[in-house]
């Protein structure tokens, strides 16, 4: 049973008003245990939209969520327990530090989920590790962090709730290369240490490509397409039309393809297209 599911979820923004918009229609993709999943989408395909249904904040116009085979909905008293359950990181999630040092801040979520006191200090510790602080940041006012240790830090606060599904809706929006990998790789982590199941939502398709072991791809409020990294990248034509850029790599080996040598084209990281060029070499 997959641990996290939508069925044939529909959402209307504005519905009955002249800014009624559709921004998920029909869509229907299930998460299992332990799985890292990107969804990828042109901006306004619905992505944040779908990630905000996974963990009840939008409820749906139609079709449900399922949480461990339970719509999350059933009782909307409570809608508000699946919160702990599925970790939601927004965009720029920094803007949402209010506390007066990084572990309170950190510590905040597990507290209301009742936390026991003697656990908390621990649980602050490990976030702040598997999220990639030093410790000695721990009584440090969050403004007095850079903008990389301050998302970080907003990241921790929701691995500090040991959510069963981390859901991270453009996470490394706005930070140079450097630090998208650095963010990204303690990610990556978070899931190989906790063994927890990830959704990662980004318009970044070498992200996606570095990180995924499936991918869901958006297009104008629909699943569009679904499948493991190299099906998916291995259809560079249809994601251009959709507004998605292919990897790098997979656009180097397309040019390949197209002056003449068969190359794989469904090659999307640096290593294997490495050995399919030195395979050609012969």
């Amino acid at each position: 049973m997959p641990i996290l599911q939508a069925e044939h979820l529909s959402y209307t923004y504005g519905a009955g008003t002249p800014f009624e918009r559709q921004a998920l229609d029909d869509v229907s993709l299930s998460l299992e245990e332990g799985e890292f999943l990107g969804i990828i989408g042109h901006t306004g395909s619905g992505k944040s939209t779908l990630a905000q249904h996974l963990n009840g904040l939008l409820r749906p116009t139609a079709g449900r969520v399922l949480f461990r085979g339970r719509d999350i909905w059933a009782n909307p008293r409570d809608a508000r327990k699946i919160r702990f359950s599925v970790g939601l990181v927004f965009q720029y999630p920094e803007y949402q530090l209010f506390e007066e040092t990084v572990a309170r801040d950190i510590a905040f979520g597990p507290r209301n989920m009742g936390v026991p006191d003697a656990e908390i200090g621990e649980r602050v510790a490990q976030s702040m590790a598997l999220a990639g602080l030093s410790s000695d940041l721990a009584d440090k006012s969050p403004f007095e962090l850079s903008g990389g240790q301050r998302r970080r830090a907003a990241i921790a606060g929701v691995i500090a709730m040991a959510p069963d599904v981390l859901v991270l809706d453009e996470p490394t929006a706005g930070l140079d290369p450097q630090g998208r990998r650095e963010i990204l790789d303690h990610i990556r982590l978070y899931h190989e240490t906790r063994g927890s199941a990830v959704v990662l939502v980004s318009h970044n398709m070498e992200d996606i490509a570095r990180y995924a072991s499936r991918i869901a791809v958006l297009k104008r409020a629909r699943l569009w397409m679904e499948g493991a990294p190299r099906d998916i990248f291995s259809r560079a034509g249809e994601l251009e039309e959709a507004g998605l850029s292919p990897p790098p790599v997979t656009r180097v080996m397309q040019a390949l393809r197209d002056k003449g040598l068969p190359v794989d084209t469904s090659v999307y990281a640096i290593e294997p297209a490495a050995q399919e060029i030195l395979r050609m070499r012969g």
